[in-house]
């Protein structure tokens, strides 16, 4: 048997840095087994078909229109940033923290006497976004320089004589409260996108594989919203108990071995999990039992 050489693998780009750790997890959840060595940028994968490669998100976009990657993952913002003519297989949103977009904000101290956009004219701005910031402030012809940030901008903001404002990556708006700025405006908000080159789509083993691996993505994402629900109920009072299951979603239903009892199934969401469980045990379901999903196919 004939080893394959890394030009018939599948080469998968896996974003390095604040996106590492989520996307082997969400890879996990999708069931690719990926180990990854402090040492190496080709981490291990279960699937004798895919190369993994370790890459800045930043720089995912542009390797993968090169076509050096077949397919890779990383944010919306990078793209745009790099102008990368890529095909983009599937938004899959997650980031570093949470299942949710992020924001690039325009944001100045909260001392600062700028209140809108237009009060930055002939002012400087830092941000490691620059063509995107720069095309912001020529779509509303305000002049204004636009200099690259290499780390620390928030920090850099607090400096008065560095530069008026920053544009800078948030989820949560945590760290620009923690370093008192002020959001004047959203340039643009991203996700997470897996992405492919235009030519590798056109091989189609690897196109089909990329779809499946975009399919297991989502159904991975679907899942982390979602608990499974099983639970045993009188059949006299099965209609009680439909009444309090989300209605989006018909139970599975099936007869026990004990007469006068049903087994019932269903997928609900994890965040109202903690207030229906207590309302199906008081209208008399026994034998309640929820566990976590790894993945949900539509």
């Amino acid at each position: 048997m004939v080893e394959k050489t890394p030009q018939d693998k599948l080469v998968l780009g896996i974003p390095a840095g604040s996106l590492q750790e989520s996307t082997l997890d969400l890879l996990g959840r999708a069931g690719y087994n990926v180990s990854v060595s402090s040492r190496s940028y080709y981490p291990s994968i279960d699937d004798e078909q895919i190369s993994p490669l370790l890459l800045r998100a930043q720089e995912m976009s542009h390797f993968v229109e090169a076509g050096n990657v077949d397919v890779g993952l990383t944010g919306y913002d990078w793209i745009c940033e790099n102008g990368s003519d890529v095909v983009e297989i599937a938004e899959l949103v997650y980031a570093k923290t949470r299942l949710s977009p992020v924001r690039w904000v325009l944001a100045v101290p909260e001392e600062s006497s700028v209140r809108t956009v237009e009060d930055l004219e002939g002012g400087t701005v830092a941000t490691e976004l620059v063509n995107v910031t720069r095309k912001y402030f020529a779509d509303k012809s305000i002049t204004v320089d636009v200099e690259f940030s290499w780390g620390a901008t928030e920090v850099k903001a607090r400096i008065p004589q560095l530069y008026d404002g920053i544009v800078d990556v948030t989820e949560t708006g945590g760290s620009l409260r923690a370093n008192r700025l002020r959001v004047v405006d959203t340039i643009i908000t991203s996700s997470t996108r897996l992405i492919a080159n235009k030519d590798t789509m056109k091989i189609k083993w690897k196109a089909e594989k990329i779809r499946n691996i975009a399919l297991l993505l989502q159904g991975a994402i679907e899942a982390r919203q979602k608990v499974g629900l099983k639970m045993n109920v009188p059949a006299d009072g099965l209609e009680k108990i439909m009444k309090l299951l989300p209605a989006e979603r018909s139970p599975t239903v099936s007869k026990l071995a004990e007469e006068g009892w049903v087994a019932v199934e269903v997928i609900i969401q994890e965040r109202i999990e903690r207030d229906l469980v207590p309302q199906l045990k008081q209208a008399g379901a026994a034998g309640i039992i929820t566990y976590p999903l790894n993945k949900v196919i539509p």
